[in-house]
Parts: structure tokens; sequence; C-alpha cells
């Protein structure tokens, strides 16, 4: 399995990059196809980084030159018409052209989209690309679509995000029949916005691959009655990032709590292995990055302040989606909806 990554992508590019792909490599050597990384970006400096950082003599590393770089402040548009020579484009370039069987990036999100959908192209029957990422609960994996790649979308946009989202499940949770949301102010009909009561009608009529359970609060996203949810790609990134906020404060309340008093000192010596089973479950670096689905190759994107473990996890993750043949599941799901 070939995995092409924009290795100047990150907020400390190249060095996760680098580290990560030597991670992931190693992690997967003993596997019956054995996994190989091309790092794009400027020779001269990945190279450095690779003989820094310790490659191996066996470790399946290429390097592809690529002369500039995609800044997050860059518009998408023009990220897409002027820098043909980026780390970015490149690496979809090579994945587009049969040179890779999936790329991974950390950069710029709405860049990295507009380039996925004009040169890998959009799966059959898909009208918008979405992101596709996944909460941790008490019950199980939460999938959510969109978040963060279409932040205005069309009522059909957001009745094929839940397509999507329950196709994603069913594939790598192996949950037959997922139970699909709709993310609303508000449980009753009347309520939400009318892009999520034409959503809501839509989602209502589609037949088979999921059953909708119609809206959902984000009250309940944690309680274990769905496993999919829908949303426009505002919403979902305004969760994403909440739910990333709260577990970063939450485990900041108890550390405080915990140093508080000799006794609570001490009870923290007991409780400390499960606060590290938490920690774990919630970290993102163990999830890597999110899919973009919605394209004809796995594309995943990571998160900018990513470091060597996350990039490598992000790697494994596209590696598994391209065996798994996910975005052709994901685009047989869209069928549901007509």
């Amino acid at each position: 399995m070939r995995v092409v990554v924009d290795a100047f992508g990150s907020d400390r590019a190249p060095d996760p990059e680098v580290a990560g792909a030597i991670r992931a490599v190693r992690a997967c050597r003993s596997a019956t196809d054995p996994l190989e990384v091309a790092l794009v970006g400027d020779a001269a400096q990945l190279e450095a980084a690779l003989a820094r950082l310790g490659r191996g003599p066996d470790d399946a590393i290429t390097v592809i030159h690529a002369g500039e770089v995609v800044a997050m402040d860059d518009h998408p548009a023009q990220v897409f018409r002027t820098k043909l020579d980026s780390s970015m484009r490149v690496a979809v370039n090579r994945v587009a052209d049969g040179h890779g069987d999936a790329v991974v990036s950390a950069g710029n999100s709405g860049a990295m989209l507009a380039c996925a959908l004009f040169v890998i192209g959009r799966s059959p029957g898909v009208e918008r690309p979405a992101i596709v990422t996944v909460l941790p609960t008490p019950t199980g994996p939460l999938v959510l679509c969109d978040a963060g790649g279409n932040v205005e979308p069309r009522p059909s946009h957001v009745a094929q995000f839940g397509a999507l989202a329950a196709a994603y499940d069913r594939v790598v949770h192996g949950r037959d029949r997922p139970r699909l949301g709709l993310l609303s102010n508000g449980a009753e009909p009347g309520k939400g916005t009318q892009l999520t009561r034409d959503a809501h009608a839509l989602l209502s009529a589609a037949r088979g691959g999921f059953h909708y359970v119609g809206y959902v609060e984000g009250s309940d996203l944690f309680r274990g009655a769905i496993d999919c949810i829908a949303t426009d790609g505002f919403t979902g990134n305004v969760v994403l990032k909440t739910c990333e906020g709260i577990a970063e404060g939450m485990f900041g309340l108890v550390r405080q709590e915990l140093e508080k008093t000799p006794l609570a000192r001490l009870g923290s010596a007991l409780i400390a292995p499960a606060l590290r089973g938490v920690a774990k479950r919630i970290d993102y670096t163990e999830i890597g990055g999110a899919l973009l689905a919605g394209v004809r190759r796995p594309v995943v994107i990571a998160h900018g302040r990513s470091d060597a473990q996350a990039i490598a996890s992000a790697i494994r993750a596209a590696a598994r989606f391209a065996e798994r043949a996910l975005p052709d599941e994901l685009a047989g799901a869209i069928q549901m909806l007509s």
C-alpha cells in the first residue's frame, strides 16, 4: 500500500511528517502488503530530516521534490490555480495519476478539499465531498459528517453527509444498520432552520443502509442514542473544536482537584491508570486525521498541530481506507437517497 504525504503541511513541518512516516512504515513492516510512504516537499530539507531522525535502510520511504508550500491563510481556489508545485498539489497529483493509493496532509484543509475535488475528482453521485470524523463516546464511536468541508450546503448535501457517515460506520466499525441523526436545536419537527427541515424530509424518505432517528440535540451526542450525525460543515466544525476544548479543559480541572490536598494526591495514584486510558481514547493523535469522503481515492486531513504520532496514525488510517476500497463503499451509499 502506497501513501503519499504532504510533508510541509503541519505547523512544525517537516519533522512531524518525517518522524510519523518512519513510525508508520516500521509498524506495518510485517504486514502482507507492507506500507510504502512518499514524502513530498523540499527534497534537501526532507533528506536532512530523514538522516537526523534515523531513517533505516529497510524503511520504505521515498522523497518527491516540490518547490512551494501552501500556507494556512492561502485561499483554496488560489492554491488550486497557482501553486501547482506545492507539496500539497504534487502529493494529490501523484495519487490522481496512480502513483499512490491514498494521500495525507496536515495543511490548509480548504485547499486540500479543493485540490482533491478538482484533481482526484468526486465519486459518482456525490454532490459535495465532506469531512468525516469520529468522536469517542462511552457507548462507542460516533461518526460526524460534515466536520468542516462545507459551511453553506444545500439540504441535499446534508442528506448525503448522513448517508456518507452511515456508510463509513458500516465499513469501518461494522455496525450493519447504524442509527443516524440530524443535528438540530430540538427534537420536535418544527425546530431547526429551513436547511435542517428540508434535509430532514430527504432523510426521512431515504431507503436502506441506516435507521434515521430524526432530529438530535447536541446534548444527546454522547448518550448512546445514535451512531452517526449529519450536519453542515460550519456547525460540525464548531462541535468538533468544542469537544476538543472540553476534553482538554476537563482534564485540567481534574488535575487541579487531584493536586489540592495530600489525600487527593494519594488518590490520584490509584486512578492514574484509568485517567490514562480515558486520555488515550480522546487523544486526537491516536485517530490521526479525518477522511474527506466523496472523492475517488482516500484523502486524510490531519490536524495542523499534529505530532509524529498523529501523522503516523493518519498514514495508517489512509492505508486501511485504501485496502478496504472505502471510497467505492461510500459512493454506493449515495444511491440510497434516490
